[in-house]
């Protein structure tokens, strides 16, 4: 039997989350649920300026609408004094160091490296500083950040998704940890949290892989035994083009409002670049007991909104009456043609907002569809309509009256009496909407 594993998901609250954080979010999931243990939601609100609680209400509401539901919440903004005590243990071992150079000063010495076709990596000045060195540049005005020493090796993981990495330290630059304002940054808070809370496994975005290769020797700078990791693909539009500028328009709480259901989204995105084909499931234990993270490959993976809508429609049409009843009372159904109304009406809708425009229809009746050189026959079929109430037997029964009257048949009589009842060409079986329709159509 596997371990239980620790996994976290550790959002940013600066905005709302989107699909390319739900893949993250709920990859981290499974893994914990498939192994009985323990999926932390990690808060990263150091930057207490961007940091909203409306971001956190909000993160915590779509968790929530997709069934993702975390054991503990921890929040690294109420512990910077354990972020201090671990930055004053890493100093003590020769591995933090403090630097003084500006933005500038760094841009320059990048394009000189550059230009003498070196790496762009930071060359350590500050590692040689005196004492009276940094107080002459404090008393210049200067602030000192903090940086941590790598140990210029080789650096080597078996990665989930990307197999064996391996990165020499030598071409990184000594990350910045801690800013001059004392704001500690996502790879310190990270790794020490990590560590702390005892997460066994990370998933997230090849976009970190060079994060991951520092966050290693960090971990174990401080004494801890890195978890494993798995870097999944990012996502690109249809077309291949780069999605994160338009991520802010795929949040999750846009796809709820355009009627995409959960396990629509949970199906895509739990398959999403993966070797299995995409397929609605039944339920979120399904995904997790068929989920791998080994199938995932490394290449971009194609993510098109509009795909969601498939699943959405699959799904929503598959649903029992008992599901849906609620929403239909609140359309002002009669409780007695409910049940009928949802078996007419659900082969005919992608979301389930769309059941409020045929309650409208079957409530108002339409704007009868009729052509020119139909009009005198609808006018005719009209006077043969019987009296209301109408039932499953109506349709029959007063086509059949048409018919006798005017010698139409086939498509020519049944086609524009459709069209003046409902409006429309195409739709569920008339003798199934004669029941529901309250009122008799006019010209």
């Amino acid at each position: 039997m596997t371990a239980p594993t620790t996994t976290r998901f550790a959002p940013s609250p600066t905005g709302y989350i989107h699909v390319g954080n739900l893949r993250t979010a709920l990859m981290n999931f499974m893994i914990a649920r498939k192994s009985g243990g323990t999926f932390i939601l990690r808060l990263d609100d150091t930057d207490q300026e961007r940091s909203k609680q409306e971001y956190v209400d909000a993160l915590m509401a779509d968790l929530d609408w997709l069934g993702l539901h975390w054991d503990r919440v921890e929040r690294q903004s109420l512990r910077m004094d354990r972020y201090r005590e671990a930055a004053e243990d890493l100093k003590a071992k020769g591995r933090f160091y403090e630097v003084f150079e500006s933005p500038v000063e760094l841009d320059l010495k990048r394009k000189k490296q550059l230009n003498m076709g070196k790496p762009p990596v930071y060359d350590r000045a500050g590692l040689h500083l005196s004492d009276e060195d940094r107080a002459r540049l404090r008393a210049e005005g200067r602030e000192g950040y903090w940086r941590f020493l790598l140990n210029q090796s080789r650096i080597e993981w078996t990665d989930g998704i990307l197999g064996p990495i391996s990165i020499d330290a030598a071409s990184v630059s000594d990350p910045v940890l801690i800013r001059a304002d004392g704001q500690v940054l996502y790879t310190f808070a990270s790794s020490v949290d990590d560590i702390d809370m005892g997460v066994t496994f990370i998933v997230r975005g090849a976009d970190h892989v060079t994060n991951t290769a520092t966050q290693i020797q960090i971990m174990e700078a401080m004494g801890g035994t890195p978890p494993q990791f798995a870097h999944h693909s990012l996502l690109t539009g249809p077309q291949g083009e780069e999605l994160s500028k338009r991520l802010g328009t795929l949040s999750l709480r846009d796809l709820r409002a355009r009627g995409v259901e959960p396990m629509a989204l949970l199906s895509l995105m739990a398959r999403l670049g993966s070797s299995r084909p995409v397929e609605l499931a039944a339920s979120l234990d399904e995904l997790i007991a068929g989920f791998d993270i080994g199938s995932f490959g490394a290449a971009p993976t194609k993510f098109d909104a509009e795909d969601l809508f498939p699943l959405t429609r699959h799904h929503v049409q598959g649903l029992a009456f008992s599901a849906v009843q609620a929403r239909i009372a609140a359309l002002g159904v009669p409780a007695d043609k409910a049940e009928a109304f949802w078996q007419v009406a659900r082969g005919n809708i992608t979301v389930l907002a769309d059941l409020e425009g045929w309650w409208t229809l079957f409530r108002d009746g339409a704007t009868p569809l009729v052509a020119d050189e139909d009009r005198e026959f609808i006018s005719q079929a009209l006077t043969l309509l019987p009296a209301q109430p109408w039932t499953h037997d109506t349709w029959g029964q007063w086509t059949a009256a048409v018919k006798e009257a005017t010698g139409r048949k086939g498509k020519g009589l049944f086609m524009p009496l459709r069209k003046a009842l409902t409006g429309m060409e195409h739709g569920p079986e008339m003798a199934d909407v004669m029941p529901l329709l309250l009122k008799a159509p006019t010209l």
